[in-house]
């Protein structure tokens, strides 16, 4: 069951209250007002052939969410009615415009798959975006650019985790944080704390778990870090977790992976040898994905389902990518931002490292007077995708 915020409390004490979606916060409440209905809007004009009770479906989440409708239980039949019950009924009778960020972004989404019979189509409804990104060259350009890293086991380590973080910013569903593209300016990366990440990798191997963000670009630069840690023998396995159905447009599922893996197969010979490596990695056991509905949930993290919990323990690592994995990370909340990644994430049963282009308000681990200077210079540095964190709980040496 999803906890209250009081019995959030009592997990996380200190924790700040979780980002709203009313007047307290305007990125949070532009979402729900303007930036998902305008989603929903999209995807029926990316499906035209979708049947008319679908098209009305849509129509009438649209309209409750920006008319800050209450917001409604999923009807039955649903194979995760149960978890989504024990969400919602801690929710029963607020409206879109005046609950937590964090559940109506995500409760919206689950509406959105209900409304598209996904789980009897099995037919994503944002796979046209996803064709737009794959048939693009810059995913192609960007791939090719991260396969021919070479140098030492550390300066190609050290390449592959940041260009798995600019990759970050290319997100469908946020067109201003994909314009500042891969390269970045200075000042763009905030804080850069791999080193300590790479010396726990040298030294010793295991299992490092990365959680994924969003398919296409994003998607295949981090198959291409998994393909570096396997092939390199930094790691021993690389489990991939991965959305147990679409959301937040471009998050990805196990069919983008082996659609991706088709597709540069036939891209070009460079291509061709790494996903045959990644194929061979899956037979083999080294390459595992690991879909759960858990990263579809409000859950936060330290909120893990015991099977999780077992799977995390252990690990050498755990590499979360992206915005909405670091809002759950720390509670979607607004901490002080220099507070220490590893007092938020103490409770983790592995060593973290978050690779994140800041789309949203919550962030920690900045230096002392950062925010203040950024502030000064971009009133929207939090939000706008440009700047990025590559932070780890681990002890600095």
């Amino acid at each position: 069951m999803l906890p209250s915020s009081a019995e959030n409390e009592l997990v996380m004490p200190g924790r700040p209250p979780p980002i709203r979606t009313d007047t307290s916060n305007a990125f949070a409440r532009r979402t729900i007002q303007v930036r998902v209905p305008a989603i929903i809007r999209e995807t029926q004009r990316l499906n035209p052939d979708y049947a008319p009770p679908i098209q009305q479906a849509l129509d009438r989440l649209h309209d409750a969410l920006v008319s800050d409708a209450p917001i409604p239980m999923l009807d039955l039949p649903a194979p995760d009615y149960d978890d989504w019950l024990a969400a919602w009924t801690t929710h029963n009778g607020e409206t879109w415009q005046a609950t937590e960020w964090f559940f109506a972004e995500i409760f919206t989404y689950r509406l959105l798959i209900e409304a598209v019979h996904w789980w009897e189509t099995a037919r994503d409804p944002f796979a046209p975006k996803k064709v737009e990104d794959y048939e693009g060259a810059q995913l192609w350009d960007l791939l090719g650019s991260a396969l021919a890293v070479e140098g030492s086991p550390e300066q190609v380590l050290s390449d592959m985790i940041e260009f798995a973080l600019w990759g970050n910013r290319i997100d469908l569903s946020y067109a201003l944080a994909a314009s500042h593209g891969q390269q970045r300016a200075d000042g763009d990366l905030l804080v850069d704390e791999r080193g300590p990440v790479i010396e726990h990798l040298l030294r010793q191997r295991g299992v490092v778990h990365l959680i994924t963000d969003n398919a296409g670009s994003e998607l295949a630069l981090d198959l291409a870090l998994s393909d570096r840690l396997l092939a390199d023998h930094l790691a021993d396995q690389v489990v991939l977790h991965l959305k147990l159905h679409p959301t937040f447009v471009s998050d990805a599922i196990v069919p983008d992976v082996l659609h991706f893996l088709d597709l540069a197969q036939a891209h070009d010979s460079t291509s061709a040898a790494f996903s045959g490596r990644l194929r061979d990695d899956l037979e083999q056991g080294r390459l595992r994905l690991a879909p759960d509905g858990y990263w579809n949930s409000t859950r936060f993290l330290w909120d893990l389902p015991p099977r999780l919990t077992t799977l995390f323990s252990g690990g050498r690592l755990a590499i979360t990518k992206g915005d909405a994995n670091y809002r759950r990370m720390v509670g979607d909340a607004v901490w002080p931002p220099e507070t220490p990644l590893a007092q938020a994430t103490s409770w983790f049963p592995c060593p973290l490292l978050a690779l994140r282009t800041l789309k949203s308000d919550a962030v920690v681990g900045l230096p002392p007077g950062l925010a203040d200077q950024l502030d000064a210079i971009d009133d929207q540095w939090r939000v706008n995708g440009r700047r990025g964190v590559l932070q780890t709980n681990l002890e600095k040496t």
